[in-house]
């Protein structure tokens, strides 16, 4: 009886996560396209410095990670707050990066380009430390490269067009490739810091990264008397509406990464894997129905190879642990 108590209350709370990352990542980006797309006011402006988004989501997440530390969190001899600078680089630039994108590419095209991960990470371990990948990889990555590459040439429709700030996929999709690159680079510099202090807690590694990624961020948007900041936020004083998405769009970012917390300390990162590739295919049909931006044939035909390659990832790591879980158990 007790076991099956156990069971269903892991279930609720694994649902219970599932909900969170979906609605608050869903709902963020329908924010994210409203404000990228969006003309404001009766003057009809479009806000145009999206970079904005990034500091604002910033100093939001760096007051909430400090909030949950005071609560929750009773460990001490993490990570020294400085030993982040240079991954707060990187997670500065690359996530302004992606913002930025979505003048030039529309919401799908952005989340497709953004959920071709696996390729660079490959191609570096393959002419950077010789690393062999299986047949099975490689057909996940043709799979997600092929449905990217095909989703980019084929024709977009003029009703998604007109709602860009300045249509131009080529540039597009650089901004989001360089985004994975620069994402690499964080993920890789947070692992080296994990490693080197393993008390470090995800919210002692939220709070640092925000923490520089404020700073830099102030530096390159209000160090000098006319910087983006300053018309930025002119613009949301003028257009309230638009400052409320964006205090939304950064509260849903918060609130998201407390599920993923959430979702890995309970269940694992291959969970957490599998909720967020599927929010992400949730959010290109719900972008498609609610926002505008109608998908041909041939483009769902491509989103469904992407996802089909993730999903085959998915399960290749799935099956890779469960025989992993096999081998440590005593004869």
């Amino acid at each position: 009886m007790e076991a099956h108590i156990s069971g269903l209350r892991r279930v609720l709370v694994l649902a219970f996560c599932v909900a969170g990352i979906w609605s608050a990542y869903i709902y963020q980006g329908v924010l994210q396209e409203t404000v990228s797309t969006k003309r404001f006011g009766p003057d009809g402006k479009r806000f145009e410095h999206l970079s904005f988004l990034n500091l604002a989501q910033n100093v939001v997440c760096l007051v909430w990670s400090y909030i949950m530390i005071k609560l929750w969190s009773s460990n001490s001899g993490g990570a020294p707050w400085w030993t982040y600078w240079s991954a707060g680089i990187t997670n500065t630039i690359g996530p302004a990066m992606g913002i930025e994108a979505l003048k030039y590419i529309s919401y799908p095209a952005q989340v497709l380009a953004k959920s071709s991960k696996m390729i660079p990470v490959m191609l570096m371990g393959t002419l950077v430390y010789g690393i062999r990948y299986t047949f099975p990889e490689y057909v996940c990555t043709f799979l997600v490269a092929g449905g990217v590459s095909s989703f980019a040439l084929l024709k977009t429709s003029s009703k998604t067009i007109s709602k860009l700030a300045h249509p131009n996929a080529p540039l597009g999709y650089g901004l989001c490739f360089l985004n994975l690159a620069f994402d690499g680079f964080t993920n890789a510099t947070q692992d080296s810091i994990t490693a080197r202090y393993p008390k470090t807690s995800a919210w002692d590694i939220m709070l640092g990264m925000n923490l520089w990624g404020t700073i830099y961020n102030l530096i390159y948007m209000f160090g000098w008397p006319h910087g983006i900041g300053y018309e930025a936020v002119r613009f949301c004083q003028q257009h309230p509406e638009a400052a409320w998405d964006i205090f939304f769009y950064c509260l849903c970012g918060a609130v998201g990464q407390n599920f993923i917390f959430l979702t890995i300390s309970r269940f694992g990162s291959l969970a957490n894997t599998t909720i967020t590739t599927t929010r992400k295919f949730v959010s290109i049909v719900v972008s498609s129905l609610l926002s505008g931006n109608p998908l041909s044939t041939k483009q769902w035909g491509c989103v469904a190879m992407v996802f089909s390659g993730l999903s085959y990832q998915i399960y290749l790591k799935w099956n890779k642990l469960q025989r992993m879980q096999k081998k440590r158990k005593p004869m």
